[in-house]
């Protein structure tokens, strides 16, 4: 069975479309699992805590990324690879795109370094398509802020370049694999936003 990714800048609205996504798989007869990156296990979860957490915004860029992947490799052995080998449908909440969007794009680092260790941490385990909600980051921001009130995670505390940087390199990977990486706009509605999420699941 596939792994389909859900993937975008901070207020996109991926997780809302990812949980909506889950229940029409169900309601098709599907076998599904939801997911979330980070914090897809227990060990993740404290990880996540970790990365999130305001206080850690003096986290050196590299050590983020192992933080990240670290949290990815637990994920994938105990949680989707042997959900995938099942055959369950898998729906992931962010994946290792993420990872190329944020700590490459936005941190910095360079893509030989990123891809490296990605390899080394989702071995086989691959998304066969990915969903990619696309907005402008002031769009994204200002939702995302609104949904989390004054406990800001240190990822949204960001300023403006380090979102648009992150933002431009989701687009230049959908650029590079339009095949797997479907692009929707979210400046529309949900309920317009999840009928493409339906249009491009079929088949899956």
């Amino acid at each position: 069975m596939p792994l389909v990714t859900f993937e975008g800048i901070e207020g996109s609205g991926k997780s809302t479309q990812a949980r909506r996504a889950a229940e029409l798989c169900r309601v098709n007869g599907r076998e599904v699992l939801l997911e979330r990156e980070p914090g897809g296990t227990a060990i993740g979860k404290r990880l996540r805590e970790v990365l999130l957490d305001p206080a850690s915004r003096g986290l050196d860029p590299l050590s983020e990324l192992l933080l990240m992947e670290a949290d990815r490799r637990q994920h994938v052995s105990e949680v989707l690879g042997p959900a995938l080998a099942r055959g369950v449908l898998v729906l992931c909440d962010r994946f290792n795109d993420a990872t190329f969007a944020y700590q490459g794009g936005g941190r910095g680092l360079s893509s030989e370094i990123v891809e490296t260790i990605d390899r080394w941490t989702t071995g086989e385990v691959r998304p066969d398509r990915t969903l990619l909600f696309d907005c402008p980051v002031e769009v994204g921001l200002a939702r995302a802020r609104r949904r989390d009130g004054e406990s800001t995670p240190r990822f949204e505390a960001e300023d403006r370049p380090f979102h648009e940087r992150v933002r431009a390199a989701y687009l230049a990977i959908a650029r590079r694999e339009p095949a797997r990486v479907r692009v929707i706009d979210t400046t529309r509605p949900p309920d317009a936003v999840f009928e493409d999420v339906r249009r491009h699941l079929e088949g899956i």
